[in-house]
């Protein structure tokens, strides 16, 4: 694809990497044969192809309006389009320039300025996210019936063991996730410990950042990104071997530190191996697999699995069939699922910003997950865990608690 970027970002490190995207882009159309939005729409300005050619003329110079605004704002960032495309298009780098050139050309009215700050605000702030979700379920028995299922009821997570070994990883604490969910992490921390690794929390860590880079506020994120780098390094350099991240939407995000900070010269090469180090736990399960298979408890029965594999850990971190495997490997029956590349709709704060198109995404999902008459829904990520809750009464778990909850107890 020709360009002829326009001064104000020509010049610019978001302007170079933009302009060697858009010129690998040939037109194919590929891409939207697997986008999600585009199939729900049948719009070209909701598809990939079409998001492209927005920013393109928005970068050489052309009016920005509202209109360029919502057709990106409906993008998931589910980077199915990057799995499909033939010519290696960096197209989830390329859409988050064209935001942040859009929040800068594009007004907000005052409500939707207010919803993004709180969203920004709440989310990632662990304190304020706990008590909101507290004060959620003790009101949820007198909500209308599409609210309260948007509130997850507790989940109680298992005891943490104690960090006695030499072996020693590192976790992302995150933000909502242990509010939402404390068993997960819980039972990573339980599983490795039966093979002698100490999972760690450390202390000053939080949000992995994805939430407000998403939403438009760059700088407010490289701040959280720098934050956990400055809690995970006096580990590091006293010999964590990895860091571990459950939520695989937040490990997509942790993978891509080194990028994120790549001109901060006080960060770039601590950035740099901590994304070195980043992990989501069925690379650390399959690495050790040899010392977990004979634990596996193979005489619980059989017990029908539908897996959602969230498009952060296929398309993102390109980890496709990963989980599958480790589920199959533990004696567990995985049913068929149609369209597995195709997203759920949680997407972060996708869920509440778009919440038409995200609800249909939902029932897609759960009519595909559901056709095999699953005793239980997995998946590897907290939002779509969440998302995918709100819609069925079939339980939805992260598989690394399937994972641990059929390991034998071993004597110690």
């Amino acid at each position: 694809m020709e360009t002829r970027l326009a001064d104000f970002i020509k010049d610019t490190p978001e302007g170079r990497e933009a302009d060697a995207i858009l010129r690998a882009c040939v037109h194919c159309g590929f891409c939207t044969a697997t986008c999600p939005t585009y199939q729900l729409l049948g719009d070209e300005l909701d598809g990939p192809r079409g998001r492209i050619y927005l920013i393109k003329q928005m970068l050489e110079g052309a009016d920005v309006t509202a209109s360029t605004q919502l057709h990106l704002d409906r993008c998931l960032s589910c980077r199915s389009c990057e799995t499909t495309c033939p010519s290696g298009v960096r197209y989830g780098r390329l859409v988050d320039i064209g935001r942040l050139v859009v929040e800068q050309k594009v007004e907000r009215g005052a409500g939707e300025r207010a919803t993004r700050w709180l969203l920004r605000k709440g989310l990632t702030h662990r304190g304020l996210f706990g008590a909101a979700l507290l004060a959620g379920r003790l009101a949820r028995p007198f909500l209308p019936g599409a609210l309260a299922a948007k509130v997850p009821l507790a989940s109680r997570g298992k005891s943490w063991p104690k960090q006695r070994h030499s072996r020693r990883m590192l976790v992302l604490d995150g933000c909502v996730q242990p509010a939402l969910a404390p068993s997960i992490d819980a039972a990573l921390a339980r599983a490795l410990d039966r093979i002698d690794i100490s999972l760690v929390r450390a202390a000053g860590g939080g949000c992995c950042g994805a939430i407000s880079e998403h939403l438009g506020a760059h700088g407010e994120a490289l701040d959280y990104v720098r934050r956990n780098i400055d809690a995970w390094w006096p580990h590091i350099q006293k010999g964590a071997e990895s860091i571990l991240v459950s939520a695989s939407g937040c490990g997509v995000v942790v993978k891509d530190y080194a990028y994120l900070l790549r001109d901060d010269a006080q960060y770039a090469e601590k950035a740099k191996r901590v994304s070195e180090l980043a992990r989501d736990p069925v690379e650390v399960i399959a690495a050790e697999w040899k010392r977990f298979a004979p634990m596996v408890a193979m005489d619980h029965g059989p017990q029908l699995v539908a897996f959602q594999s969230p498009c952060t850990l296929q398309h993102g971190q390109q980890l496709a069939g990963r989980v599958e495997e480790i589920l199959e490997a533990i004696g567990l029956e995985l049913t068929d699922v149609s369209d597995g590349h195709l997203c759920c709709g949680s997407a972060g704060t996708y869920s509440i910003l778009q919440p038409e198109l995200s609800r249909q995404l939902r029932a897609n999902k759960l009519a595909a997950l559901e056709a095999g008459d699953p005793g239980v829904i997995v998946t590897a990520n907290i939002g779509c865990l969440t998302h995918l809750a709100s819609g069925t009464r079939r339980p939805v778990r992260h598989w690394i608690e399937l994972f641990e909850g059929r390991l034998r107890s071993v004597a110690r």
